[in-house]
């Protein structure tokens, strides 16, 4: 019995950091869609989304992007 609770449990915790791990990611690539869509527009326009296409395009340019989509992109490397 005590063996069942201690695996509930850490699957519990397990399960819980996932989804912890999930929302805030999420919520970086929101800020990344919101303050780099005109720089991407504008510094990245042929290039294909998927692969880290878009960031490192983004990185390419990091000298002409603004202080928003900078600020999102410094985040998403935490």
């Amino acid at each position: 019995m005590m063996v069942r609770i201690a695996v509930l449990s850490l699957s519990l915790t397990l399960v819980t950091s996932v989804f912890a791990r999930s929302s805030k990611m999420d919520s970086e690539m929101a800020a990344l869609r919101t303050y780099c869509k005109a720089d991407v527009a504008r510094l990245c326009p042929k290039v294909q989304p998927g692969g880290g296409r878009i960031k490192g395009c983004l990185m390419e340019h990091k000298n002409e992007m603004s202080v928003g989509c900078a600020k999102a992109l410094q985040e998403l490397k935490h």
